[in-house]
C-alpha cells in the first residue's frame, strides 16, 4: 500500500504523474530525502530525521521548506494512513525542474513494510565487504563530494547491493581505502564487543545514523558502553556480533561475512532489540 501527500497538504494519487521529466532529482539525483518509520501512528526519531534532512540540504546549497512545513507534511500523511501497525514515510525534496521557476519538488510517500524486511529482522543477513574507494579524511578535504549527505544519488549504493546479490549475499559493508569500516549502503554498522557497542564516526564521510543513536541511547541506560570511534575490518570478524541498523529494518544481525560464519549474536541482538523497542513503548 502507498499514500502520497504534497507540500500544500493535498493527498494525491501515487499511481499518477506528479514530477516533470526535467526534474533535477530525476535527471541528476539532485535532492535529499529521509525515511521515517511509523509504528501505530507514532513516528520514530522524526526530529533527528528532519534535522539530518536539513543538514543534507545545507550541504547541497538546496533551498528546502522550513521545519514546520515538513512537520505538517509528515502529519498529513500519517493521519491519512488507514491501517494499524507499521509503515514508513519517505520525505523528498529535489531542486525542481531544470527549466522551471526554481520551485523545489517536495512530497511525502508512505508505504507498507515489505515481508522480506521483516524476515531480515528476524533471521539476520549475510554480508560482503566492499571497498568504497575513499579514505576517511576525504570528507573534510573535499566537501563538494557530499560524503555524509543523504542525497537522491544512490546509484553506487544500489550497484553495491546488486553485486552482493550476485554473489549470494544480502547486504554490504563498505570500507575505506585504509581498511576502516564505513557503513552499509542503507544502514549503519554497529560492532558488539562484550557489553560495548562501537560504530564508525560520521567524520569518516558516512551518514550519522538516527537508529544507531537511538540504540546507543537505550543501551547506555541499560549499562552498556557505547563508543563512536574508528572500526577496522578485522574487528568485524573478532567481534561478538555485527549489527546493521536502519530506520525501516531496525536492528539486524550479520550471520556471515564474506562467506564466513560470524559468532552467534542472537543473545546480544535480542537484548539490544528489546532495549531499542522500549524507547518507544
Amino acid at each position: 500500500m502507498r499514500l502520497l501527500a504534497l507540500l500544500d497538504g493535498t493527498l494525491a494519487d501515487p499511481e499518477a504523474a506528479h514530477v516533470r521529466v526535467d526534474d533535477l532529482g530525476l535527471t541528476r539525483g539532485d535532492g535529499v530525502f529521509e525515511t521515517v518509520l511509523v509504528v501505530d501512528g507514532r513516528p520514530r526519531e522524526l526530529g533527528p530525521h528532519l534535522d539530518r534532512l536539513l543538514r543534507s540540504a545545507r550541504m547541497l546549497d538546496l533551498a528546502v521548506p522550513a521545519l514546520p512545513e515538513w512537520e505538517r507534511l509528515f502529519a498529513t500523511v500519517v493521519a491519512a494512513w488507514p491501517e494499524p501497525g507499521e509503515f514508513a514515510v519517505k520525505l523528498v525534496c529535489t531542486r525542481g525542474a531544470e527549466y522551471g521557476d526554481g520551485t523545489p519538488t517536495v512530497f511525502a510517500l508512505a508505504f507498507s513494510i515489505e515481508p522480506h524486511t521483516v524476515e531480515k529482522r528476524r533471521n539476520g543477513v549475510s554480508a560482503v565487504v566492499l571497498d568504497r574507494g575513499f579514505d576517511p579524511g576525504l570528507a573534510e578535504r573535499a566537501p563538494w563530494l557530499l560524503l555524509g549527505a543523504k542525497t537522491l544519488s544512490y546509484a553506487v549504493n544500489m550497484a553495491a547491493q546488486r553485486h552482493a546479490a550476485s554473489v549470494g549475499a544480502d547486504e554490504v559493508i563498505f570500507t575505506a581505502s585504509d581498511g576502516s569500516v564505513l557503513e552499509g549502503p542503507t544502514s549503519t554498522v554497529v560492532v558488539v564487543e562484550g557489553r560495548t557497542l562501537r560504530t564508525p564516526p560520521a567524520s569518516s564521510g558516512i551518514l550519522p545514523g538516527t537508529t544507531q543513536a537511538a540504540l546507543f541511547r537505550a543501551a547506555e541506560r541499560a549499562g552498556w558502553a557505547a563508543k563512536v570511534e574508528p572500526v577496522l575490518v578485522d574487528d568485524l570478524a573478532a567481534a561478538d556480533g555485527v549489527l546493521l541498523v536502519s530506520s525501516v529494518r531496525r536492528i539486524v544481525r550479520v550471520r556471515t561475512l564474506d562467506g564466513v560464519d560470524l559468532p552467534d549474536a542472537t543473545g546480544p541482538w535480542t537484548e539490544l532489540s528489546d532495549l531499542y523497542e522500549r524507547e518507544y513503548a
